[in-house]
């Protein structure tokens, strides 16, 4: 099957075109889907086939032995990665948005400050809330169009009440790649303010070319007694409704207060998303990664070239993901006219930048993980709604 073929997700209960009307004002019979954080392509075959092969066996018993499942997450880190896991320090949750909520309920109080680098991927900000948790933005720097860490401004932030850092690299929903030095530097930020590193790589695969994931562990293997990574194929293999997230804690000591975690929540992985990992995190999946992001990459240059092609708007060039982050600001619009444009005019659901934190306000996030024809389409729709400022 081709990444160009259309596949209809309405009627299927997709959050992202079912709800789009509901929620985002955009009409579900010819409106655009280009906001919830899924792709319009199927998995690879080798998946699908495990999952009817389940199915047709009627294997729906509770999970044990999970050594090939563990086997395929530390195959993957090593090949794709350079990254040597130790199969003992891999714990699964429903997802990594369930994970990072856990950690929050795991190493930190009520009160406690939680650091993010924003413009940062919502739902982070949402459960920090939830937890009873003090928010602290620390703002990136735009340089050059892209965006940069700034430590000499989050160093005079610090007030000695915050215990966690929570890293999103790649970065959702700027688009970069953190290079090695910049991870360095992160790693070198928490250990200066005593802080637990929670690094999210849940786009770890999705890189285009030029440039290159590196894990956090990997970057700075001294800092492993704060570390606690986060992975999935969820964002990879466009399968996020199997909730299935991998936390990787190298510190025995971190491990097992996670471990009591889970234990106390009583959590056990999915079924399903067990036997589905080992199918995604094989040679057939790397290869259907490889055509993914070459299929991404052509879908991001020509997005960033339409986008940019409009007076008043600057998408920020991508280095991974498939979020592109477009900035209206040069419009001189108010939020809520360029909003307005894109859902009312395109017909077109993107996410508000406002919901991302500090920074994110004049912007709107794009999914472009989606067949060539959509993006084509997308923006005919969008130089015809900006189409007086042209």
């Amino acid at each position: 099957m081709s990444f160009d073929d259309i596949i209809d997700y309405r009627g299927t209960h997709s959050s992202k075109w079912d709800t789009m009307e509901k929620t985002m004002g955009v009409p579900a019979e010819d409106g655009l889907a280009m906001w919830v954080a899924d792709m319009d392509f199927r998995p690879p075959e080798g998946m699908l086939r495990t999952v009817i092969e389940t199915a047709e066996r009627g294997f729906f018993t509770y999970f044990g032995d999970t050594r090939d499942y563990d086997g395929a997450i530390s195959w993957w880190m090593r090949t794709r990665h350079g990254w040597e896991v130790d199969p003992a320090s891999i714990l699964t949750t429903h997802g990594i948005v369930n994970a990072v909520s856990m950690a929050l309920e795991t190493y930190t109080r009520p009160g406690d400050g939680v650091v993010l680098m924003t413009p940062v991927y919502h739902a982070f900000a949402r459960v920090i809330r939830a937890n009873d948790r003090k928010l602290v933005e620390c703002p990136l720097a735009l340089r050059d169009g892209v965006y940069a860490m700034d430590f000499e401004t989050w160093d005079a932030m610090m007030t000695g009440e915050e215990r966690m850092l929570i890293l999103c690299s790649p970065h959702n929903p700027g688009g970069r790649v953190w290079t090695r030095e910049e991870l360095r530097a992160v790693a070198d930020f928490a250990r200066r303010h005593d802080l637990l590193l929670i690094s999210d790589e849940i786009h770890h695969d999705l890189v285009y070319p030029g440039h290159k994931h590196v894990p956090m562990p990997v970057a700075a293997p001294d800092i492993l007694d704060r570390l606690v990574v986060m992975s999935a194929t969820s964002k990879t293999f466009n399968v996020a409704g199997m909730h299935c997230g991998n936390v990787i804690i190298s510190d025995p000591g971190l491990r097992a207060a996670y471990q009591k975690r889970l234990a106390q929540l009583a959590i056990s992985p999915n079924s399903m998303s067990m036997r589905m990992t080992p199918a995604l995190y094989s040679p057939e999946g790397a290869a259907w990664v490889d055509a993914l992001c070459a299929y991404l990459d052509a879908n991001h240059r020509l997005f960033v070239e339409g986008i940019n092609a409009i007076p008043g708007l600057k998408a920020q060039p991508m280095q991974g993901t498939y979020l592109a982050w477009v900035d209206f600001a040069g419009t001189g619009m108010a939020e809520a006219e360029f909003k307005s444009r894109v859902a009312k005019d395109a017909r077109i659901a993107a996410s508000p930048g406002s919901v991302f934190g500090l920074g994110g306000e004049s912007f709107l996030r794009f999914n472009i993980g989606t067949q060539r024809a959509r993006i084509e389409e997308a923006l005919s729709r969008m130089h015809q709604a900006f189409g007086d400022l042209q």
